[in-house]
C-alpha cells in the first residue's frame, strides 16, 4: 500500500511540473506557484521547496533564450537587488524551524499569493521606488519558505504595465537568476531523471502554446491548480 501511495504521489509531483513549465514557458512565471505545493507534500518541505527551486531555474532557460531580446536589464538588476540581499537573511532565520511548520506557512503563501493573484490587485504604491524593496523582501520570504517568490513580483509586474513580450524576458532572466542564488544558498537538492523529463515536456508544450493559447486562459489554469496545491499542503500538516 505505501508503495502505491509513494508511486501516485511521484505521479503527482512529475504532473505538476509539466504543468508548471508550461506556465513559465507560456507566461513567463507560475512554474513554482503550481510544482511547489505538490512536490513539497511528497518529498516534505525541504527538499520539496529545494527541488522547485532548482527546477525552477531551469524552467526559465529555454523561454529566457527565445525571450532575450525583449529583457529589460535595468528592471532586472532593480528587482533583484532587494531580492537576494533579503534571501540569505531569511534563510538564516528559518534554518531551525519544524519542518511542520514550514509546510504550513509555505501552504498558506501559496494560498494568499493566488488569491492576491486573482483580485488583479492594482495599487499606486506599486509603481512607486520604494515599492521594490517590499516586493523583493516579500518574493525572497515566500522563495525560502515555500518555493513561490513569484506572486510579489508578478503583482508588482502587472501594475507597471508592461506588455507581454517585456513582462515575459523579464521575469524569465529574474527568476532564472533568483532561483539559481537561492538554490545555493537553501542547499541544493538534485531532482531526478523522471522530474526533469517532465521538465523537459512541459517547457516543450509551453513553448508550442506561448503564441497560441490566451494569457487569460493559461492564468485561469496556474491560479486553479495553485490554489487547489496550497489548500492541499496545509490540509496535510492539520
Amino acid at each position: 500500500m505505501s508503495a502505491d501511495l509513494y508511486s501516485l504521489g511521484s505521479l503527482v509531483g512529475l504532473l505538476a511540473i509539466a504543468v508548471g513549465a508550461v506556465a513559465q514557458a507560456a507566461t513567463g512565471m507560475g512554474f513554482s506557484l503550481v510544482a511547489a505545493p505538490f512536490l513539497a507534500a511528497v518529498m516534505g518541505p525541504r527538499d520539496g521547496v529545494a527541488v522547485t527551486i532548482l527546477l525552477a531555474a531551469l524552467s526559465s532557460v529555454a523561454p529566457l533564450w527565445g525571450n532575450r531580446a525583449h529583457v529589460d536589464p535595468r528592471a532586472v538588476g532593480r528587482l533583484l537587488v532587494p531580492t537576494l540581499a533579503f534571501t540569505p537573511l531569511v534563510a538564516w532565520a528559518v534554518h531551525d524551524v519544524e519542518t511542520r511548520w514550514l509546510a504550513l506557512g509555505g501552504g498558506v503563501g501559496v494560498i494568499v499569493a493566488t488569491l492576491l493573484l486573482a483580485s488583479g490587485l492594482r495599487s499606486p504604491w506599486l509603481r512607486r521606488r520604494e515599492a521594490v524593496v517590499a516586493v523583493g523582501a516579500a518574493s525572497a520570504t515566500l522563495n525560502v519558505v515555500g518555493g513561490v517568490g513569484g506572486p510579489p513580483v508578478g503583482l508588482y509586474v502587472a501594475n507597471a504595465g508592461w506588455e507581454a513580450q517585456r513582462a515575459r524576458g523579464t521575469l524569465q532572466a529574474f527568476f532564472g537568476i533568483q532561483n539559481l542564488v537561492t538554490a545555493v544558498i537553501v542547499g541544493v537538492v538534485l531532482p531526478d531523471p523522471a522530474q526533469l523529463a517532465a521538465l523537459v515536456a512541459g517547457t516543450t508544450a509551453g513553448l508550442l502554446l506561448a503564441n497560441r493559447m490566451g494569457l487569460a486562459t493559461v492564468r485561469a489554469g496556474i491560479l486553479a491548480v495553485s490554489l487547489f496545491g496550497g489548500a492541499w499542503l496545509v490540509w496535510g500538516t492539520v
